[in-house]
């Protein structure tokens, strides 16, 4: 099932923010163990930097960012959650050299993720 996401891309000399339809198997070509369903997901200071090309946050392309984000898992391999639990995400590197949560659904590892306080 495709999802929409804000995908940057960059050459020597074109910077675009566009919303694009990116499939599960793209997606799925990113590091990770945990597939989420994205609810929510913040304009963090760096995304703005990123999505505006302002500042040096993106270091691999093309990106989708979002630093931050809340979500349910949909699958995972990790011991530490199953499908259905709420989780949280902040940081490790999303937005930057992972694709973020802007998008909705992101794949991403366990060990970054924590549970959302009932």
């Amino acid at each position: 099932m495709p999802s929409k996401a804000i995908l940057l891309e960059k050459n020597q000399t074109e910077f675009s923010c566009n919303i694009q339809n990116i499939s599960e198997d793209t997606l799925l070509q990113q590091p990770g163990d945990t597939l989420i369903e994205v609810q929510y997901s913040s304009l963090n200071y760096k995304d703005a930097l990123a999505i505006t090309n302002s500042g040096p946050v993106v270091r691999q392309w093309p990106m989708i960012p979002g630093i931050d984000g809340v979500g349910t898992v949909i699958s995972t391999s990790s011991k530490h959650f199953k499908t259905g639990d709420k989780v949280i995400l902040n940081g490790w590197g999303c937005g930057e050299t992972h694709w973020g949560c802007m998008s909705q659904r992101a794949f991403l590892n366990a060990d970054w993720l924590i549970p959302l306080p009932a």
